[in-house]
């Protein structure tokens, strides 16, 4: 059982985190690595930002018509 990894590894680690998917030495090896890998802290960070955002924002559906008609529209505009 190796208690160092890669940043490839990593990245996957903290995707998993992330989602509380990673188990608790998942975790304990991310942490290991993001001491020591600045490039790793920083997309640890971006991520966290990133999932923040996404739960945040509240995105909106446009109406099945709506949709039609701007297919429609779409279409008109590339026939020209």
């Amino acid at each position: 059982m190796k208690l160092f990894i890669n940043c490839e590894e990593a990245g996957h680690k903290c995707d998993k985190a992330q989602y509380s998917e990673a188990t608790i030495f998942e975790k304990i090896k991310l942490l290991t690595h993001k001491l020591f890998c600045a490039n790793c802290r920083g997309y640890s960070s971006r991520n966290t930002k990133l999932t923040k955002a996404i739960k945040k924002s509240k995105p909106q559906i446009l109406p099945k018509e709506q949709k039609e008609v701007m297919k429609e529209q779409i279409r008109q505009q590339l026939s020209k």
